[in-house]
């Protein structure tokens, strides 16, 4: 039997849960299932600019599980680029943070590469 499925932290759940290509005449096109979790590791790992441990730190998981969880999102997310599919993110087994996680990266809150100088030269 196997190990059940720790559970991912994500700062928030996904504003948006559709994307695909504007098509007026598909009536029905094929679908690629992005979870919260997956599109999680894209944001901080692609998007923040964590690596892997630092990823695998917010998301409370061990690295190879991050590294696998990313891998397979860049495989459904090029899958729906280069064939033209509708990207749906839904499902996936999470824990959304708190607002005020100082762990979390929230989007009212500077991303971890940027850099803010704190103190003004009035030289």
């Amino acid at each position: 039997m196997p190990r059940p499925q720790k559970k991912r932290h994500v700062c928030q759940m996904p504003l948006h849960h559709q994307f695909g290509p504007y098509n007026e005449s598909a009536h029905v096109l094929e679908t690629v299932i992005l979870t919260v979790d997956e599109l999680e590791t894209i944001r901080l790992m692609d998007y923040e600019g964590y690596d892997q441990e630092d990823a695998a730190e917010q998301m409370q998981v061990a690295r190879t599980t991050v590294q696998r969880i990313y891998n397979e999102a860049r495989k459904k997310i090029a899958d729906a680029l280069v064939s033209g599919k509708q990207l749906y993110i839904e499902g996936g087994e999470v824990i959304v943070c708190d607002k005020d996680c100082d762990r979390c990266v929230h989007p009212n809150r500077l991303r971890k590469h940027q850099i803010v100088n704190t103190e003004e030269n009035h030289e």
